[in-house]
């Protein structure tokens, strides 16, 4: 059985950066869109940075925390409501997709430096709080989680729509016709470990070498 102090410690740890997570993540894309030519997540309410608007309480909370305590924490998976975009309003459907699309990752990569540089100006600081060391360090491992997974190449991920976008047109409706299978195809693969083998863990690996690579000139002016 799980130790429930050890839980609400890393509930605790992981609220914020999660939180920040999926709440930058949908509305960078209802902000794309918009900029796009669609006002749907707009009218909408969606492009705001309160996370009540973006939590789904069955993927964002009971699922995630089910499968922590399941798994031992071995195990995590959530998600957020889907940001409205309705990709026919947009000036140019099929290449602003993309954009639209990779708003959301984007946003997760940025707020990892984020982490990145707060933690690092912390340590720079002589700040060695561990709940706040672990908080910025946590943060970073979200977003990096989030970006790398999101990018997944099949629909409805974003990196699905992504390549959709880049495809010629016959190829792109190929692909967007796997979207309403595309959630359980993807789960079955995470659950089958290919996700996690072949994807998440080479790309994160990268993803985090870019990040120490962004954060250098930081490590250099705080006289390494």
């Amino acid at each position: 059985m799980m130790d429930i102090s050890h839980l609400i410690q890393t509930i605790a740890l992981y609220a914020i950066p999660v939180l920040l997570s999926i709440t930058l993540h949908e509305a960078a894309h209802g902000y794309a869109a918009r900029h796009f030519g669609d006002n749907t997540a707009y009218l909408a309410g969606r492009i705001t940075l309160n996370p009540f608007k973006h939590i789904d309480p069955m993927g964002t909370i009971l699922m995630p925390l089910v499968l922590y305590l399941a798994t031992s924490g071995a195990f995590l998976f959530g998600y957020a409501k889907p940001v409205p975009v309705r990709f026919d309003h947009l000036h140019h459907p099929k290449q602003d997709m993309v954009w639209v699309a990779l708003a959301g990752p984007a946003s997760n990569f940025v707020q990892a430096w984020v982490w990145g540089v707060v933690l690092y100006v912390m340590i720079g600081m002589g700040i060695s709080e561990p709940f706040f060391v672990k908080m910025a360090q946590g943060g970073m491992l979200v977003n990096v989680v989030m970006f790398v997974f999101n990018l997944f190449p099949l629909p409805p991920l974003d990196g699905g729509r992504i390549v959709v976008g880049l495809l010629p047109y016959r190829q792109a409706v190929l692909l967007s016709r796997v979207e309403p299978w595309g959630f359980f195809i993807v789960m079955a693969l995470v659950i089958a470990g290919v996700v996690s083998h072949w994807w998440m863990q080479p790309l994160m690996g990268i993803s985090f070498k870019l990040l120490y690579v962004l954060l250098v000139p930081l490590t250099a002016l705080m006289g390494g």
